[in-house]
């Protein structure tokens, strides 16, 4: 039985259409929050987990995530020169996090398909999943509670939370029970069955699946025999599905607020909040909030 989670696949190839125009010539992961990237929120929650590589599955257009996580000696030296040394650590520190490798995907054939791709680079090993558009602030970072549940239970998880019945729709939603384990204080749920999107009426619950998960390498096989479903792609809950035949399945309520920075006012809702936490520009930041005639 797998023990211990060694790489993070960080799917990235997507167009985001939703940010257009803002997309028309920049990645959707390199849209700032604050100051920094979305991608860098996801690459910071692997490295704060403890989990060494990370795999970026990336696409056409896509070559100023990996010139972001790379050295830059010319700015570097730039900074020093004007005597900005915190600025330059800063920067420096970026390209410092973990290893990191790079697979393109070179058909738009969804998150399935995606992960599928890495499965060269992931071997025969249990792996994390991150999808940056999910900006999760937390104690712990919620891929680590996750692998807290996999060292103690050895099968797949998928991070979950409760939505409002109304939104479900917009979601993928679990049917499962309670773990009577104490260690997850009822957060802990064994699935039976995913519905993609269901119409609130129909829905087996409120607990959707967000951005995060822990998946055995079993996947790749389930994600091979995969057809292509909604939108002529491979659809990962398709694939979840076929293995929940074969292994069981967890999924984990996260402790922590999670941001759909993917939608714009989710990405609106993590500027400010998370400006909002940060020692240099909260008390200014909400001094000008207060100002505003709303």
């Amino acid at each position: 039985m797998f023990t211990s989670i060694r790489k993070a696949v960080l799917p990235v190839a997507g167009l985001g259409t939703r940010f257009l125009p803002a997309t028309k010539a920049q990645p959707k992961e390199m849209l700032p929050i604050v100051d920094k990237p979305l991608v860098q929120y996801a690459v910071e929650e692997v490295a704060a987990s403890g989990i060494p590589l990370v795999i970026f599955v990336t696409g056409r257009g896509k070559d100023a995530i990996e010139d972001h996580f790379d050295v830059s000696f010319e700015l570097e030296r730039q900074l020093a020169g004007r005597g900005k040394e915190e600025l330059r650590r800063q920067i420096r520190s970026i390209s410092g996090l973990l290893q990191m490798t790079y697979v393109r995907q070179k058909h738009p054939l969804g998150l399935g398909h995606a992960i599928l791709t890495a499965r060269d680079l992931v071997g025969e090993e249990p792996f994390a999943v991150l999808l940056s558009d999910d900006v999760i602030d937390s104690r712990v970072p919620c891929i680590k509670q996750m692998m807290d549940v996999f060292e103690h239970y050895g099968r797949s998880v998928v991070a979950i939370q409760r939505v409002d019945r109304s939104a479900v729709s917009s979601y993928g939603v679990i049917k499962g029970h309670p773990v009577e384990d104490r260690a997850w204080h009822g957060r802990l749920f064994r699935i039976e069955d995913m519905v993609e999107k269901p119409e609130p009426r129909k829905a087996p619950s409120n607990l959707a699946i967000i951005g995060r998960y822990i998946l055995t390498p079993a996947i790749f096989d389930k994600l091979a025999q995969t057809r292509r479903g909604a939108g002529g792609e491979i659809q990962l809950t398709d694939g979840l599905h076929r293995l929940l035949e074969n292994e069981p399945i967890y999924g984990l309520i996260f402790e922590g607020k999670r941001y759909d920075a993917g939608d714009k006012l989710g990405f609106l809702q993590a500027t400010v909040e998370l400006a909002l936490k940060r020692p240099d520009l909260g008390k200014p930041f909400r001094q000008y909030l207060k100002s505003l005639k709303l």
